[in-house]
């Protein structure tokens, strides 16, 4: 795999955000020319200080993926594209609608066809979602269950990975799409809960203040975000992924009340309360959730490599040091 990416042109939509920033890095370490576009809209998630360390070896455009005129130019004589720029809250997507419809949908569409006119080679990777699956019917939750989405963010995104799997079986624009669990480490977004809800508790942890934990018996896998860039990679290298839509998950499966627990036990101080849902959030809540991987497992031998507990470490080991830039 790490032949594929030597010399290799890159382009990360998204990729001053907390994953894309994270896939950066490890391209950069892999000899690869990465170019990152991101819009850097302040409730989005994308961060300078993400690629602090490695901004002299990247380039940065910082423009909107809605934005068709410099994604021809950025598209052009790229190897690969890591799709990952979205617009990720729920509650958001239900207040806003129609700016999720044009990030998660109208803009992906935009990108295809910007890939169809000026780089029909590129291998495309689309960061996708559980949350398409709605709440599941049968757990774990395989490629095959229903997409039954409960939000407007789900829905688009559901648009957004059938448009890439159309346009590689009509057009022949090799895409893979990867449907992501919690995905959590270093640099994801913790000012509030728009990318994930762990993010805000790191916060409140490292703030002193009791974690909020809504429910608290919600079972869920959690993906550590050096394991989900493995997944991305794999799936780009391999030609075989085309046309493929793959789960994501997490070593372990475990209820929301132990991770909040687990998070006190690890920075050593803290607490953690539980709560009953608001309404706007219980409307929209998809209970539990666990991913069945088996897919990747077996066709590109991708599998958790950390345990949950490493990862909240890492994690708050990382936001102690670099708390200020994230606030």
């Amino acid at each position: 795999m790490n032949n594929s990416f030597a010399n290799a042109r890159v382009l990360i939509t998204g990729g001053l955000g907390f994953i894309g920033s994270n896939l950066a890095r490890r391209l950069v370490e892999l000899g690869s020319e990465v170019t990152v576009v991101d819009s850097l809209i302040p409730d989005y998630g994308g961060n300078l200080y993400n690629v602090e360390d490695i901004r002299d070896r990247i380039q940065i455009n910082v423009s909107d993926v809605r934005d068709s005129h410099s994604l021809r130019h950025l598209v052009q004589g790229k190897d690969y594209l890591f799709n990952l720029a979205g617009q990720t809250s729920h509650l958001d997507s239900m207040l806003n609608p129609m700016a999720d419809l044009e990030i998660n949908c109208q803009a992906q569409l935009s990108i295809l066809e910007t890939c169809r006119a000026g780089n029909p080679k590129i291998k495309i990777v689309f960061a996708s979602t559980r949350q398409i699956y709605g709440r599941p019917g049968q757990l774990p939750v395989p490629e095959t269950h229903p997409l039954n989405p409960v939000d407007v963010n789900g829905i688009n995104k559901m648009a957004g990975e059938q448009y890439h799997l159309l346009y590689n079986k009509v057009h022949g624009i090799a895409a893979t799409a990867l449907r992501l669990t919690n995905t959590i480490g270093p640099r994801m977004r913790i000012k509030d809960a728009r990318q994930t809800f762990l993010g805000l508790w790191v916060r409140q942890l490292l703030e002193g203040k009791p974690i909020s934990v809504w429910g608290g018996k919600q079972l869920r896998d959690f993906t550590d975000v050096e394991d989900a860039v493995d997944a991305f990679l794999m799936a780009a290298a391999n030609p075989l992924t085309n046309g493929q839509v793959y789960n994501l998950g997490g070593s372990e499966v475990i209820d929301l009340a132990a991770v909040a627990k687990l998070m006190v036990e690890v920075n050593g101080s803290g607490s953690y309360e539980l709560r009953e849902f608001p309404a706007d959030r219980r409307a929209i809540d998809i209970g539990d959730y666990y991913a069945d991987f088996s897919k990747i497992r077996s066709e590109l031998n991708w599998e958790p490599k950390r345990t949950i507990r490493q990862t909240i470490e890492k994690t708050l080991s990382y936001f102690r040091r670099s708390l200020s830039h994230y606030l």
